[in-house]
């Protein structure tokens, strides 16, 4: 397949070219795009150096079969008109169509089938946090349909960008430096401390990341008076989100009927021995492509609640993992 990657020099791009090798996606001639400042880079890509070239609005995506956009929502918004106008599906991880009616909504493990159904020839990534948190309400929600979800993140710098994960690193430095250190992609300092906000606070008190959380969770799962509650914080770990999940179910659901439904399920790990200290946490899940599950247990504030902790991979199967699991979803289930 001939394939675009719009976005190649930022933290996502780069992935993007590190999953596709990993996942052996059947790339016959690779394209890669982006701003005027990073035209000219070359990147290698199976052994051959792709140089990116700048994103314009001309006939550079013709004969382009999927083309993998991360580079704002204004970019994709701007450029899907281009990208598309010659039969180029766009798989796009901006917030730019997420919540529109015409464009699926897609997590591969939940709703793959909505992927073929897309009239614009656009298929939307969804938020980071939203994509292993749906992976993880799936095998519950098949075993009793799930009235109410709350949920509190532990999301990494690299949410943020590559820029907000070198600033991190940088932090750490400077303070052990005895320097001020610079504060420019968080609202505050994140290295020893966390920060309970994440994009624009809204009129109703909730961050736009949690309102994302709301909306793209019912789109999803198609699900459209489920109640999603979520608050998102920022802490300081590079790459990996963890969150904390509870579920309430129209029937009670025991932690071994749910251990045993999470060890089935597509694209999840279960780590879950207290015990033995057994839990997922990020420094191990960095880099990885499952969701992890663990902490499985009983909420004790609900006789029809369930409670447990989930990390995944923020740029892997947050971003361009999932992307890509799209698109061979498609590849393998084209009617």
């Amino acid at each position: 397949m001939k394939v675009a990657i719009v976005g190649a020099s930022g933290a996502v791009g780069q992935e993007f070219l590190r999953v596709l090798a990993e996942q052996h996606f059947p790339v016959s001639e690779l394209l890669l795009f982006g701003s005027s400042r990073s035209a000219g880079r070359k990147y290698s890509f199976e052994g051959t150096e792709v140089e990116v070239r700048e994103l314009k609005h001309n006939d550079d995506f013709k004969g382009v079969d999927i083309a993998f956009t991360s580079a704002g929502a204004g970019t994709s918004r701007e450029f899907a008109d281009t990208i598309t106008k010659h039969g180029a599906l766009m798989i796009d991880n901006s917030s730019a169509f997420r919540m529109d009616d015409d464009v699926p909504l897609v997590v591969p493990e939940v709703n793959g089938n909505d992927a073929f159904n897309t009239p614009r020839n656009i298929i939307a990534n969804p938020n980071c946090t939203t994509i292993q948190m749906v992976v993880a309400l799936k095998p519950i929600n098949d075993l009793a349909k799930i009235r109410r979800v709350h949920v509190a993140t532990y999301q990494a710098a690299s949410g943020a960008g590559a820029a907000a994960m070198d600033e991190l690193v940088q932090q750490y430095t400077d303070l052990a430096a005895g320097r001020e250190p610079v504060v420019d992609k968080f609202a505050y300092q994140l290295a020893y401390n966390v920060i309970p906000h994440i994009d624009v606070f809204q009129d109703n008190g909730y961050t736009k990341e949690e309102m994302k959380m709301f909306n793209e969770t019912r789109k999803i799962m198609h699900e459209p008076s489920l109640s999603v509650s979520a608050m998102c914080v920022r802490v300081p770990v590079m790459r990996a989100h963890s969150e904390a999940i509870w579920v309430e179910t129209e029937r009670p659901i025991t932690p071994e009927e749910a251990r045993e439904a999470f060890a089935k399920a597509q694209g999840i790990v279960v780590v879950d021995n207290p015990a033995e200290k057994q839990y997922p946490m990020p420094l191990f899940v960095a880099g990885k492509d499952p969701v992890y599950v663990g902490r499985i247990r009983r909420d004790l504030a609900n006789d029809h609640g369930l409670s447990f902790w989930i990390v995944g991979d923020q740029i892997k199967k947050g971003a361009a993992l999932n992307a890509v699991q799209i698109a061979q979803y498609i590849i393998a289930n084209k009617k």
